[in-house]
């Protein structure tokens, strides 16, 4: 098997299967492929399996590709940002944030992380449930916007924007930390709580969250009344999305 990721904010990984190779993923991310590859979808292990699936923001299906022969298949995340590539050592484990799994090689597993301190789900931004991937084998994960790596040393203390935590290391502690200062809880603009990491291990950060970007976006948005609920005020509302996106994206006038 081979691998190349291509692009800047709207990168694929295409990869080259030899015959009887598969890979898998969550619906909805296949790009395109050639004819010789075969797709079975399923739950992954059973109708609970994909509800609890579900549940840490992954599809209720998966689909196996399998490379009938030499076959060429490719992925694209649904939002701008970088894919991550990771080749786990057999049982190698990564905590990932929601919907950042992408893709895998069958031996890869997947399945639901719940956050061990009760504050860290209540307040941290993303609940109690996360994602985890387990080895051997390589695996595809999409995070949003650029990608800034950290090597925390052990006890080394990373205070973090919640939404901005994208992968960790296992032996990385998340927490939750109040702001410290009224001022800066009325008037700072990043709410009552940030996350706290501390070390040993390795934290893979993404600049723009999609929670902040939706919300961005919201404010350009009709309202449900008036002007916004007529033919002309969708369609200025989506000019307005287009121009948004056009603008992050890199695009022209």
């Amino acid at each position: 098997m081979r691998y190349e990721i291509s692009g800047t904010t709207m990168q694929t990984v295409a990869v080259d299967l030899a015959a009887g190779e598969t890979l898998y993923s969550q619906t909805n991310c296949m790009a395109w492929m050639s004819d010789n590859i075969q797709m079975n979808t399923h739950t992954g292990g059973g109708l609970f399996a994909g509800i609890k699936r579900s549940l840490s923001g992954g599809s209720l299906f998966i689909t196996d590709f399998i490379a009938q022969g030499p076959g060429h298949i490719a992925f694209a995340p649904r939002f701008p940002g970088t894919i991550v590539a990771k080749r786990l050592a057999p049982n190698e484990s990564l905590i990932c944030r929601k919907e950042t799994f992408l893709a895998a090689e069958k031996s890869v597993a997947l399945e639901i992380a719940w956050q061990q301190r009760i504050g860290a789900g209540f307040f941290g931004g993303e609940g109690f449930i996360l994602q985890r991937v387990t080895g051997p084998g390589v695996v595809w994960l999409d995070l949003s916007g650029e990608l800034v790596e950290r090597d925390l040393a052990a006890g080394e203390r990373l205070l973090v924007h919640a939404g901005h935590v994208g992968i960790q290391e296992p032996t990385v502690q998340f927490s939750i930390q109040m702001i410290r200062g009224f001022r800066n809880i009325l008037f700072g603009g990043e709410g009552l709580f940030l996350a706290t990491l501390v070390g040993p291990g390795h934290v893979w950060l993404q600049s723009m969250p999609i929670m902040n970007l939706a919300e961005e976006v919201s404010r350009y948005l009709p309202g449900a009344g008036g002007d916004g609920s007529g033919t002309a005020g969708k369609v200025a509302g989506a000019a307005v999305v287009g121009g948004i996106l056009g603008n992050l994206l890199g695009g022209g006038d």
